[in-house]
């Protein structure tokens, strides 16, 4: 019996090894890898480069406190800086982290403006922006904050896509709106570039902060570095973690200069957050996917993906409801349970990953080979052939 605590349904299965798409399990089988830790090994498994940069800290020194300057945590910082909208960036180990540091961030804006009582989030209902016991309170969904009563207090909900609703449930309390740039957990329900513009002069108009969760989109997920640079807005604050690190836990929230006035010494902090061990591989996941041209080979692979699996469903839309997502980031919704189908998929050496709505989440590293594509396409077609 397991000593491990019963919180996943984990599949009957392990690994060896991995080594770039692939994974080496236990059983003796070799596996095409889209799920890579849910969109984290964004480099996919056992990367040389990841590798060596490891290796080289960790012969300096994996951890010391934020007490002290940390010259690997300003280089990594300096380079999201310039790549994005951020004046500031605070360091954190996971996403739930990050997203309750936004929501911290937030917060404390409006107090320091002396609007204490504006301390509200509104989010999107059944939305995924964490565990911790705020975070699923932000989510909105009732099957995650069942049995965690008292209710934490301070986020408000709307519908996705519903705009008339968003509107209604502003108010003078309402201290920012925070939404996943596209909806993982939710079921890669991505939101359309004209609701991100309106979103941003919505907020302009009401005095009340922008938060985008880019924790599963960003880190080049969608052919740009962060999934929001397609509507080309600016938000004020973005959480991001799983692919910054690409395997490594980081997290980090990157924050413009009107939200970093409110955060001073003693207001945030974390203890492993941005130590020398964890940036080093930081800053070697942007080294690759900064080189010229990654992203636009990430975007053309997203799109052949997605072409081909639409003709998939063609053949099929009695088995494949529809093909959704962005890039790398790739749902199909299915009629019929997903379960059964991701069983499937498994028989056939393929690792998928479920999300809500009945989606089959695909979620390969950015640098997948169009080869690898296409037998993950091979896999999907042979199973929707023999599928009962």
């Amino acid at each position: 019996m397991s000593a491990i605590l019963n919180t996943y349904n984990r599949k009957k299965i392990s690994f060896l090894k991995g080594k770039g798409s692939f994974l080496h399990a236990t059983n003796g089988k070799k596996y095409l890898d889209f799920v890579q830790g849910i969109a984290v090994n964004c480099l996919g498994h056992a990367n040389n480069y990841l590798n060596k940069a490891i290796i080289k800290q960790s012969k300096k020194v994996w951890h010391v406190s934020n007490v002290f300057t940390i010259p690997e945590q300003e280089k990594l910082a300096k380079r999201l800086k310039q790549r994005t909208f951020a004046d500031y960036v605070s360091f954190q180990n996971s996403g739930a982290e990050a997203t309750e540091a936004a929501i911290k961030f937030a917060r404390r804006y409006f107090y320091t403006k002396g609007q204490a009582k504006k301390n509200r989030i509104l989010c999107i209902k059944n939305s995924f922006h964490g565990r911790t016991i705020a975070t699923i309170y932000a989510s909105g969904s009732k099957k995650m904050t069942e049995g965690f009563s008292p209710k934490v207090d301070g986020f408000d909900h709307f519908k996705f896509g519903d705009h008339k609703q968003l509107e209604k449930s502003i108010t003078k309390r309402t201290a920012a709106i925070m939404i996943e740039t596209i909806m993982g957990e939710g079921g890669i329900k991505v939101i359309p570039e004209y609701c991100l513009k309106g979103l941003r002069k919505l907020c302009n108009k009401k005095n009340i902060l922008l938060i985008l969760d880019e924790v599963q989109c960003g880190i080049g997920r969608t052919g740009k570095f962060m999934a929001f640079e397609h509507a080309k807005i600016k938000p004020d604050i973005v959480p991001i973690a799983k692919g910054i690190g690409g395997g490594f836990p980081v997290g980090a929230v990157l924050v413009n200069k009107k939200v970093a006035s409110g955060m001073k010494p003693g207001t945030h902090g974390s203890t492993f957050g941005g130590n020398p061990l964890a940036m080093s591989v930081g800053n070697a996941v942007l080294d690759v996917i900064f080189k010229k041209g990654f992203l636009i080979e990430v975007y053309k692979k997203g799109k052949y993906f997605q072409k081909e699996l639409k003709k998939i469903q063609e053949k099929f839309p009695n088995i494949i409801k529809e093909v959704r997502g962005k890039g790398l980031l790739i749902g199909l919704v299915l009629h019929k349970n997903q379960t059964n189908f991701i069983n499937k998929l498994i028989d056939h050496k393929l690792l998928t990953v479920r999300a809500a709505e009945n989606v089959v989440r695909l979620l390969p590293p950015l640098n997948v080979t169009k080869q690898e594509i296409n037998l993950a396409l091979k896999i999907i077609n042979n199973v929707c052939e023999n599928y009962k």
